[in-house]
């Protein structure tokens, strides 16, 4: 299609300028390693838990617990409840750990902030009506009472890989939190800290005698009343004796913590709560402080706060006195791998210095182990890349294949070894194609329904199911290094995006939010392989998007859709989730289509003088129902790929 007169008057006006104030602010803020890390802020209770840790090590640092406290209370919400996302309502777990953090640090329980929190609380339901986690936290500092706290054995560690439940069929975040809470739920430590002798005042009845087992299901022959069950029979054989079974369990549990807690990890699975479960286990075990992996992991675990040497700040009108903020992981290899494709698309030159200090720092990255996902998984030969800094185990699909779009046009000072990083990548990541036909995030397979029975796994993420997004980003990747629609893992993982759409035309966003991430991800890896875009259902996806467009021009959606899918669609703009339904759109071939054209309006109009577009909505997933992410980088990255890709379809490069 021409361009037209219209569609080359706006670029003229503004699409170049906004892609050049963009390109100058990252550049400005590149590590001088060649890399990016931007911040990844979380809900509060990542620094309630951080607050906890360090009441539980007896170790309060006054002036850090100050502001750690007032950003707490920064999200608390009008009603008394914490949200676990910047619009989202009061949350019950959330609000317990908020709750809990401020009377531990000294926050009196008369306090009106206080007595608003503790209404919601019980209007939610109380502490007999939080996951079990949490439950199991309380149970440490003596505010629920371990024998009704889900069993964790450490029998698990001994389980062969036929047995149908081991630590390798679950998810690799929940491997890496539940081995040490194996080891916290044989001790069943109990620390009454003074400030916070219990929390009665969460519970229902005033007190946390009665009943607080969890409830069967109706349906008696269920796989919840099965584990139930079995939960009881463990805690009987756990009160007996302690067995040589048990001891070698624990054992085996130590052995595989230490291995992963070494050099090669920014901690345990370098997340924040991993991280923490294994302080906690280390120190039940006898640890010292002084221990080279006790210190190393509690140096990757203070390295998570904002300000530390390994997550600066970028903005130096920032106080962190007054704003200090944590967290859960690092994302540098990420961040890195979409700034390098989307500055890449935006043209700005491949070859230079700091683009090729950039291909080099990702080449520097490449896993060169083969860890956990090995077994599920026969690829013989170490390979991909992690989210993080450092995080050998557990090398990441998603982030793989956005590791070498990224890589691709980058000039890297040693090219033979670029190209045989990029061959090993795509290699491993197609023989981590799952049955199904997708992809998954960190293993093969991992997709037992019944395992979500299990009574410790109530944080809805024991699995690592193949999802949309993943599977649109593996096809565009596929096609940009040559592979065509004959080839067999490309068909079935078409398939698969076609079995998942919705009716409505939309695809679920596992990773990001939610639906407009889904969506304009699947439509991308449609095209890139060379789908008819005037094909019925792929004019369905356009039409669900051009139907949820803002009057503003923009696209929003809230991660409420994970709760409520009928909200699907629907939220305040944002620059990132505009971004991905430009770029969904922009593959019908039509710059000039008026939701286009209003799209980026929407993204010039609301540009930063700096470059940037600055929203506080979370648009990132975690965990959906349970964590959620802002990416701060998707502010600029994604809309300069949109603008950049728009560019180029209106004929302006």
């Amino acid at each position: 299609m021409q361009p037209t007169t219209d569609t080359n008057e706006r670029s003229a006006k503004g699409v170049d300028a906004a892609i050049a104030k963009v390109q100058d602010y990252l550049m400005s803020i590149q590590h001088e390693d060649g890399y990016w890390n931007c911040e990844l802020p979380v809900d509060s209770t990542v620094a309630c838990d951080y607050l906890l840790y360090y009441r539980w090590t007896g170790e309060v640092d006054a002036d850090r617990e100050r502001q750690i406290v007032t950003f707490i209370k920064k999200w608390q919400r009008e009603d008394g409840g914490w949200p676990q996302f910047t619009d989202g309502p009061s949350e019950l777990n959330a609000s317990v750990k908020g709750y809990y953090a401020l009377k531990m640090a000294g926050e009196s329980m008369n306090a009106p902030h206080m007595v608003a929190a503790r209404d919601k609380i019980l209007e939610l339901g109380g502490i007999p009506a939080c996951h079990t986690w949490n439950k199991l936290y309380l149970a440490m500092f003596g505010c629920f009472p371990w024998e009704n706290c889900p069993l964790i054995p450490a029998e698990l560690m001994l389980m062969p890989n036929w047995f149908p439940i081991t630590i390798y069929r679950m998810s690799s975040w929940t491997r890496n939190m539940i081995v040490p809470l194996m080891v916290i739920n044989h001790y069943k430590p109990v620390r009454i800290i003074e400030s916070c002798p219990d929390l009665n005042e969460l519970y229902p009845a005033g007190t946390l005698d009665g009943n607080l087992s969890l409830p069967y299901s109706e349906k008696k022959l269920s796989w919840k009343n099965f584990f139930l069950v079995a939960d009881k029979l463990g805690r009987f054989v756990n009160h007996l004796p302690e067995s040589w079974f048990r001891k070698r369990a624990l054992r085996k549990a130590e052995a595989w913590m230490c291995d992963r807690v070494g050099q090669g990890s920014d901690g345990m699975g370098a997340i924040f709560p991993a991280i923490m479960n294994v302080l906690i286990a280390f120190e039940l075990m006898g640890y010292s402080k002084e221990h080279p992996l006790f210190e190393l992991n509690r140096e990757h675990f203070d390295n998570l706060c904002l300000g530390s040497p390994t997550y600066p700040k970028h903005d130096p009108k920032q106080d962190l006195e007054t704003d200090w903020r944590i967290a859960p992981c690092h994302s540098p290899v990420w961040d890195t791998a979409i700034i390098a494709m989307a500055l890449s698309e935006s043209g700005f030159p491949s070859d230079d210095p700091r683009m090729t200090k950039c291909a080099d720092w990702l080449l520097d990255c490449e896993i060169g182990i083969r860890g956990d996902w090995k077994e599920n998984c026969d690829f013989p030969e170490a390979a991909g890349w992690a989210f993080e800094f450092n995080n050998d185990w557990y090398p990441d699909v998603d982030d793989s294949f956005q590791v070498m779009l990224g890589l691709k046009d980058l000039t890297a000072s040693n090219p033979r070894r670029k190209a045989h990083a990029l061959d090993r990548g795509m290699r491993w990541c197609r023989a981590m194609q799952c049955k199904e036909g997708g992809f998954a995030a960190f293993d093969k397979d991992i997709n037992d329904a019944w395992l979500e029975e299990i009574p410790f796994a109530d944080h809805n993420a024991i699995l690592d199911p193949p999802c949309s997004d993943i599977t649109g980003r593996s096809l565009e990747t596929m096609a940009a290094f040559g592979y065509t629609r004959e080839d067999e893992i490309v068909q079935r993982a078409r398939k698969f995006l076609l079995d998942t759409q919705e009716e409505d035309g939309s695809w679920y966003g596992r990773w990001g939010v939610n639906y407009i991430y889904g969506t304009g991800h699947a439509i991308r890896g449609l095209h890139a392989i060379g789908e008819d875009m005037d094909a019925p259902f792929l004019k369905k996806a356009r039409n669900w998007l051009e139907n949820h467009q803002n009057a503003d021009g923009g696209w929003g959606e809230s991660c409420w859709t994970y709760h409520d899918a009928q909200t699907r669609g629907t939220g305040k703009s944002t620059a990132s989730q505009t971004a991905w339904a430009l770029l969904g759109l922009l593959c019908f071939g039509d710059a000039d289509r008026p939701s286009v054209r209003r799209g980026i309006d929407y993204l010039l109009s609301t540009q930063e003088e700096n470059g940037s577009w600055n929203y506080e909505e979370f648009t990132g997933t975690g965990f959906p129902r349970i964590y959620y992410l802002k990416y701060s980088s998707y502010q600029w990255s994604w809309p300069l790929y949109a603008l950049a890709k728009y560019r180029k379809l209106a004929g302006q490069d």
